[in-house]
């Protein structure tokens, strides 16, 4: 499957009228454990994938980083297509980015609106949605149904907002007017929040859940209710595994 076949599945598998869950995987064997447990797609965390090559998230990988351990799972599962979380960009222009994330092979990113580049400021709504498109166009001009997920990291900068739910509407709408195909409102609170996102905003709305607790908003079977389009776990599946690890070779000290 080439990468524009990939890339036009995982588009389509955001529009079926079903809950996409694209468990967050950070290498090679975890991406192909996972593939092979049946998921149509994957999503790469850049926290998890941080943590596995022994460095920090929040951009403490470089882009070179964070693209070689995308590039490795993307090749460990040629026939999946993946998304990835590209933090804030690693300070890289749009077309760049796209370039070289398509060559890592990856058909779909996560961009947010927290720069840790710069102190961990929060991008105003019409410099994170001008990013936001200058990434769709360079995607497009690639010929590639690059699935751009806009993140706004609203709800978790606490105090910064008098209404959080409705700053995150305000710049999610942006970024759809600018060419995001998804939403990922990151900590919105609960299903009132949820529901809210939903009503107001076009496209698919993308929340982040537990595999074992479940989301703020609720269960599968809540958020499949609700009508949200796109789960995904980001470092909790991978915390979620510490303590069987520890369980399971304890016996053995």
């Amino acid at each position: 499957m080439d990468i524009a076949t990939r890339a036009t599945t995982l588009l389509d598998l955001h529009h079926t009228g079903t809950t996409l869950v694209l468990p967050n995987v950070w290498d090679a064997w975890s991406a192909t454990v996972v593939a092979e447990a049946g998921f149509p797609a994957l999503s790469i965390g850049s926290h998890p994938l941080a943590d596995s090559r022994g460095q920090g998230d929040n951009e403490d990988m470089t882009i070179d980083d964070a693209l070689d351990g995308i590039r490795r799972i993307c090749s460990a599962v040629p026939e999946t297509p993946v998304t990835a979380d590209m933090e804030s960009g690693y300070g890289v222009a749009a077309a760049e980015l796209v370039e070289r994330l398509l060559e890592a092979g990856a058909v779909g990113l996560n961009i947010e609106d927290t720069v840790h580049s710069e102190g961990g400021r929060l991008r105003e709504v019409a410099e994170h949605a001008d990013y936001i498109g200058a990434i769709r166009q360079a995607a497009d001009s690639a010929g590639v149904d690059l699935v751009v997920n806009a993140r706004t990291d609203a709800f978790i900068k606490k105090g910064v907002f008098d209404d959080p739910v409705a700053e995150a509407i305000t710049r999610m709408q942006a970024c759809e007017a600018a060419g995001s195909r998804c939403s990922y409102p990151v900590g919105a609170p609960d299903a009132a929040a949820v529901q809210a996102l939903l009503d107001a905003l076009d496209g698919p709305v993308n929340v982040i859940a537990n595999p074992r607790q479940g989301s703020a908003a609720g269960s599968l079977d809540d958020l499949r209710t609700l009508g949200v389009h796109r789960v995904t776990f980001g470092p909790l599946l991978m915390k979620e595994l510490a303590p069987d690890l520890a369980a399971l070779v304890a016996p053995w000290k």
